[in-house]
């Protein structure tokens, strides 16, 4: 199976299969390109082979639909038990079947096919690399079998009962392999009362929360096995199990660093990851207050920050000889010191606590609850998860100035730079480990993203994507 990250019109083509109306018939180019990017709303169910026919039939169900778990609950008390979750059953109905025609079907041969003679095995190639999830190999049994009158079939197909030729213009016209795809829960498909019939009772966006797709796992894999140029090892409680995290910021975030090298009576403590110190670090960028920045290994504290915070957390201010930390506190400390451009609007104190209140919200509401959806693996709550973000961040929305494109208007201000760290998180963690949607094209949420995705400050101190893909891993695979 090839995997194509971007082929053309690919939203339409994962809409198409995902709402699969009417027969759908593919070649096996377009199988090949696309069913990899909506294999993850579909779970492989069985697979129906013929003898004499040259098809194959691959049943499978909608991913939601469940499961029973695959070994009973033992009630030994003396055996260790494993932990594991069972998904909720019954979500969705919908099963859909994926017939494969082989090379040659349609097509009238004038003699009986080469391939009939022997076993034939070399002419069809394993099912498992045009179907992901199906790991058997196509077999040609050499047994006889029965027609629908129960009457013995001994003659090849194509000898004694040509294929029906395939008009003009279809994908298998000229021999070639080709597939279609059929919903068929409802109608008794396989012999069997296959359940309610219609279209599935959850959107694509929620199957894409529950399972990445082939082609995101394949790319989340070669990303976690390029080398990390910028990454030491270290051990947590078990020293066999090793991980890595970057200790140095990289891309546009490790320029900044460089240019904030030297020393400064102002010293921001931080760690290259941490969503917390983007905060402060945007502030110093947008205010224009010359500072030092001081990247620390999180697990190798220096004096001079435990002398600032004794807990050893960043972010920390160092102003001379006075320290302090806590991101919202330390903005709030920026902002006292007037100097730069202002972050809460000046002389108006109802909208300065205006912007107080939502940023409340931001560290109520969404904070934790982005790091439920990335740390919590039992699938059902990961739904229930991101949809209390998207309810929290929609409020936020609702909050905001109606044209934007930022929280107060055209300029990024106080609650934009303490929501901004996670936004730009939403598409570089969520997004990969949790199957997080992007913005809908055109509406106010897309324009507040876009906004700061593109603003010179926040990019100034924002890493690579490898750098964020890496250091979150542990929390999303706990």
């Amino acid at each position: 199976m090839k995997l194509v990250p971007d082929p053309p019109d690919l939203d339409a083509w994962r809409e198409k299969l995902f709402n699969i109306d009417e027969v759908i018939t593919l070649s096996e180019e377009q199988f090949q390109t696309y069913f990899p990017h909506i294999d993850n709303v579909y779970s492989h169910r069985s697979t129906q082979r013929y003898k004499r026919k040259p098809f194959v039939s691959h049943y499978w169900d909608c991913r939601l639909k469940g499961r029973p778990p695959g070994t009973p609950k033992s009630e030994d008390p003396n055996k260790k038990k494993r932990k594991r979750t069972a998904r909720q059953r019954d979500l969705c109905d919908v099963k859909i079947k994926i017939t494969e025609y082989f090379p040659g079907f349609g097509v009238v041969p004038s003699s009986p096919p080469e391939f009939i003679s022997g076993n034939g095995a070399d002419s069809f190639p394993p099912t498992s690399e045009l179907l992901p999830g199906v790991n058997t190999l196509f077999s040609h049994p050499n047994g006889d079998e029965q027609d629908g009158s129960g009457r013995r079939a001994s003659q090849p197909f194509g000898v004694l009962t040509p294929n029906p030729t395939l008009p003009a213009g279809h994908p298998g016209a000229n021999g070639e392999r080709y597939f279609t795809i059929q919903r068929v829960n409802g109608n008794g498909a396989n012999g069997k009362s296959d359940g309610v019939g219609g279209g599935h009772r959850h959107t694509l966006e929620e199957s894409d929360r529950v399972k990445k797709n082939s082609v995101q796992r394949h790319l989340l894999k070669g990303i976690k096995e390029k080398k990390k140029p910028v990454s030491v090892s270290m051990s947590v409680q078990d020293p066999t199990q090793q991980k890595t995290y970057h200790t140095k910021a990289t891309g546009l975030a490790a320029t900044t660093a460089i240019n904030h090298a030297k020393e400064n009576d102002l010293k921001l403590y931080g760690s290259c990851f941490c969503p917390f110190v983007q905060r402060v670090w945007i502030a110093l960028e947008r205010k224009g207050i010359p500072y030092q920045y001081i990247e620390v290994d999180p697990y190798q504290k220096p004096q001079s920050l435990l002398e600032v915070n004794p807990r050893g957390l960043v972010p920390a201010l160092r102003h001379g000889n006075w320290g302090c930390y806590e991101s919202t506190v330390l903005l709030e400390y920026l902002e006292d010191l007037n100097i730069g451009t202002p972050l809460l609007p000046p002389g108006d104190p109802q909208l300065r606590a205006h912007c107080r209140i939502w940023t409340d919200h931001i560290n109520r509401h969404i904070v934790p609850t982005f790091y439920r959806v990335l740390q919590e693996q039992d699938q059902e709550k990961q739904i229930s998860n991101a949809q209390e973000l998207r309810d929290s961040l929609n409020t936020l929305v609702t909050a905001a100035h109606v044209h934007g494109p930022f929280f107060l208007g055209s300029d990024i201000s106080f609650v934009d730079i303490q929501a901004a760290p996670w936004i730009v998180r939403l598409s570089r963690v969520l997004k990969p480990y949790r199957g997080w949607p992007d913005p809908e094209a055109g509406s106010r949420w897309a324009a507040w993203v876009n906004a700061l995705e593109t603003n010179e400050h926040v990019r100034a101190t924002t890493s690579t994507d490898e750098l964020y893909l890496d250091s979150y891993e542990r929390y999303a695979r706990m």
